[in-house]
């Protein structure tokens, strides 16, 4: 049995008789709705000012100050219509420019506004079937696609196409490497917004992958491009495009042309694009400097090696606009920390030592970069400032999640924080921590309903680790009973089920479940994100082994407890959850009765090639691992009751692994049940959502007997 430590955490809502229940549509639905707590949205400086703004409802434009003892209904988006003559549903892309101008976009009509003149001017608008829009507010050009090329709008009626490729497999323009390392857009404009940056990827050599598309008669096939592990990958460049020389160059990469190109950023000048490229076996970084005009390679700036994996993440960031000076977040000393380095690659210092991660960085005022983290508790997410000889200070005194928005001149802060027993809380606070506003803080929304209680706590790794848990119980809960348990899993990379936040990081279904006489349990096991290199790198070349482990660990515990039942015990999870959940049925049968396998990745020779090689190497490279983690390989354990559920279109976990598995089973002429959601993607979303929740409690309810 391992070492239970536990903590309590304050109740998420306490019961009185007259609440009401909550309902599963309602739980599925409206969590981020009815159920969310009230809060300032898009809170945002007005520039050179000690006032700020936030939307009411996304339709209205609130505007008050630090000395204010009200708000003030500013502008509404009916009023932005009218003036401009566009039709936004809401101020979408809200940003503002400076003291008196904030620009709105609905991804085709850029729209400048004074709210104080109430002058309005389209600044720009693209084609209608543009996608990927990114504007440059620094100049009003937008850069979008159509199809797989880039184009650039200049102003109304003056676009330019930057490139021109027939061939529909050199696509410009979009995320590349299936948007790992961070990646989540593929335009990039220079500070100056003169120079364009564009991923570029080669799919010639990625097979197609074939997805049915059921709406037509007859059924059409729908082709992806989808590297699996070992397979012919992409091969990026990045293109640069002047808008002013009209000049077009292309960066390759400087290794073999399927290594990865990372993290793009120009520097302050604009005279250079800076590039972390990574070779295919994601065990060597190199971060490269190139020239925008001309494309070519000037220095690399630094290297980092792993005998498991390099992962960037973070473009780099420069603390000075006056300067090429740069932050490197790194987590080559275990944890996610800062390094200032000069343009030369030369380390001027090492800013931050932590022992915990650092998250990000959101800004850099007045000679502090402003950034978060961790903490000593990883359920967190802090703000913390260090100055350029590494002096830091933690802004955030409070625990829970915090978002931070700092003023133009650096001396005040806007602070929005949720934990455990704080649903939200909005501040305003001087850069010493002194309370210059209170905003707002929210009711309890579940305040009218039955809604029992979360408990955080710990558990022991058989290696000694510090396992978090969260465990959440009916409000009627009587520790003489005996009840099931529902353990909720996802246990991949990347992730954090349990945080320090208002629900605590989960889903109000399962506070639904609780009402119904469940337990629904959960344990970050190893592997899990925001707990630091070694304890995330123990996966590596044996995905699912170490997390199987602490789940059966978290079992133990339950069954320690004189009020679980230890005999009705069923488990479910969604993607790497549901390879979890089937793998823990089948490597270890026998210790629950039940589970429900939602997108399942059965056999990581089928995952996609940025993502599966990080943590299992290629296929060739692990042949006993890739056996080993492969649920085919282990079907014929099956004893409990499994439901695999699939979306038909998923092109992040394709439909090929679920009915590798089927096939299996009906090979070894075991029975099991299986349930397609016809046009999903990878996740249920939308109304349906409600009917898959439907599906998988009520085949927990039913079974876990």
């Amino acid at each position: 049995m391992n070492k239970i430590t536990f903590f309590l955490f304050l109740l998420i809502g306490s019961v009185s008789f007259g609440q009401k229940d909550l309902t599963l549509p309602e739980a599925v639905t409206e969590q981020y709705r009815k159920f969310y707590p009230e809060q300032p949205v898009f809170f945002q400086w007005i520039p050179e000012k000690t006032e700020y703004t936030y939307l009411k409802g996304y339709v209205t434009l609130a505007k008050s100050s630090v000395g204010a003892k009200s708000d003030e209904d500013w502008m509404s988006i009916a009023d932005v219509n009218k003036l401009a003559g566009v039709k936004f549903g809401w101020f979408s892309g809200f940003e503002w420019l400076n003291a008196n101008e904030f620009m709105i976009n609905n991804e085709q009509d850029f729209v400048k506004v004074n709210p104080t003149t109430k002058t309005v001017s389209v600044v720009n608008t693209i084609a209608e079937n543009g996608e990927n829009a990114l504007v440059s507010t620094a100049s009003n050009y937008v850069a979008y696609t159509i199809e797989n090329n880039v184009h650039i709008s200049l102003g109304k009626d003056n676009a330019v196409q930057v490139t021109n490729f027939k061939d529909k497999n050199i696509v410009s323009g979009q995320a590349i490497a299936r948007s790992e390392f961070g990646i989540s857009g593929g335009l990039f404009w220079s500070p100056n917004g003169k120079i364009l940056a564009f991923y570029q990827k080669d799919e010639t050599e990625v097979h197609d992958y074939p997805l049915l598309d059921i709406t037509e008669t007859p059924g059409a096939l729908k082709s992806i491009k989808y590297p699996m592990a070992g397979q012919k990958s992409e091969k990026p460049k990045v293109g640069i495009y002047n808008t002013g020389t009209k000049n077009l160059v292309y960066i390759s990469p400087k290794g073999a042309s399927d290594d990865y190109l990372t993290n793009v950023t120009f520097t302050p000048d604009n005279n250079y694009v800076v590039i972390a490229e990574v070779n295919r076996d994601q065990n060597h970084m190199w971060l490269n400097v190139y020239d925008a005009n001309t494309g070519a390679f000037v220095r690399t700036l630094l290297e980092e090696t792993s005998d498991k994996w390099v992962e960037p993440e973070h473009p780099a960031f420069f603390p000075v606009t006056t300067s090429n000076n740069f932050v490197w977040i790194s987590e080559k000393d275990g944890f996610n920390n800062l390094y200032y380095y000069d343009f030369n690659g030369k380390l001027i210092s090492q800013l931050t030592a932590n022992k915990f991660v650092v998250k990000d960085i959101l800004t850099a005022k007045g000679g502090k970069i402003y950034f978060s983290a961790t903490g000593e508790n990883p359920l967190n997410t802090l703000v913390y400032t260090v100055d350029l000889k590494g002096k830091q200070t933690l802004l955030t005194k409070t625990e829970g999640t915090h978002d931070v928005a700092v003023s133009s001149n650096g001396a005040l802060f806007y602070d929005g924080y949720s934990n455990h027993s704080t649903p939200f809380e909005a501040n305003i606070y001087t850069l010493t921590g002194k309370l210059a506003k209170h905003i707002s803080t929210a009711a309890n929304p579940l305040a009218d309903y039955k809604i029992g209680t979360t408990e955080i706590g710990s558990i022991t790794a058989k290696d000694g680790t510090k396992l978090y848990t969260r465990l959440i119980k009916p409000s009627n809960f009587d520790a003489a009973k005996k009840y099931p348990v529902l353990v909720y899993v996802y246990g991949g990379p990347h992730a954090q089920m349990i945080t320090n936040s208002w629900y605590d990081g989960a889903s109000l279904w399962m506070n639904w479940l609780a009402e119904q006489g469940y337990l629904v349990f959960t344990v970050d096991n190893r592997g899990s994100a925001e707990r630091g290199f070694a304890f995330e790198s123990q996966i590596h070349r044996q995905l699912g082994t170490v997390e199987m482990e602490d789940q059966l660990s978290g079992v133990d515990y339950l069954k320690s407890l004189g009020y679980v039942d230890g005999n009705r015990i069923a488990v479910h999870g969604w993607s790497f959850g549901g390879f979890m959940t089937t793998s823990l049925l089948l490597r270890h049968p026998d210790v629950f009765t039940c589970g429900v396998a939602g997108g399942p990745v059965t056999d990581w020779k089928y995952y996609e090639i940025m993502y599966g090689e990080r943590y299992m190497d290629r296929p060739e490279q692990n042949e006993k691992g890739y056996e080993q983690a492969s649920l085919l390989t282990h079907a014929k354990n099956l004893k409990d009751e499994l439901l695999l559920i699939h979306g038909t279109v998923d092109d992040v976990v394709v439909m090929q692994h679920n009915l590798a598995l089927v096939k299996k089973f009906v090979d070894l002429g075991i029975q099991m049940e299986f349930f397609p959601y016809p046009m999903h993607p990878h996740n249920v979303m939308g109304k349906d959502r409600v009917h898959l929740m439907e599906k998988v409690l009520k085949f927990v309810i039913e079974h876990n007997k």
